[in-house]
């Protein structure tokens, strides 16, 4: 399957006042994920205690926070995350979205945990 960075090609899983998240489960153990961040808004944030992920920034300025260090995310930025590392993304822009792609572990998305 041939996808691009900024259409996953998947289901959209949340649309609510901060995000939208697609969600592309074509890999049997992967998941190709899609958030558009709304103006001004933040993600909740999180860890995984066994499980590695990678962030690439496909849209706007952001900030992502990975355990205590703050870095700017421009267009074309990639985070590799780290097993344990907590991260944010904070949409620093008041008019505009930001939007990343994410490739991770597969989860149960209606969990308020990601648990694997």
């Amino acid at each position: 399957m041939k996808v691009k960075l900024d259409d996953v090609d998947g289901d959209i899983v949340k649309d609510n006042d901060t995000y939208i998240l697609t969600d592309n489960n074509y890999l049997n153990n992967l998941t190709y994920s899609r958030t558009f961040l709304k103006p001004g808004k933040k993600t909740n944030g999180h860890s995984h205690e066994n499980e590695e992920e990678v962030y690439i920034f496909t849209e706007g300025y952001a900030l992502m926070q990975i355990d205590t260090e703050y870095h700017h995310a421009n267009k074309g930025d990639v985070f590799l995350i780290k097993a344990g590392e907590f991260h944010r993304v904070f949409n620093k822009h008041e008019k505009f979205p930001c939007a990343f792609t994410c490739i991770f572990q597969k989860y149960d998305r209606e969990s308020d945990t990601a648990k694997y």
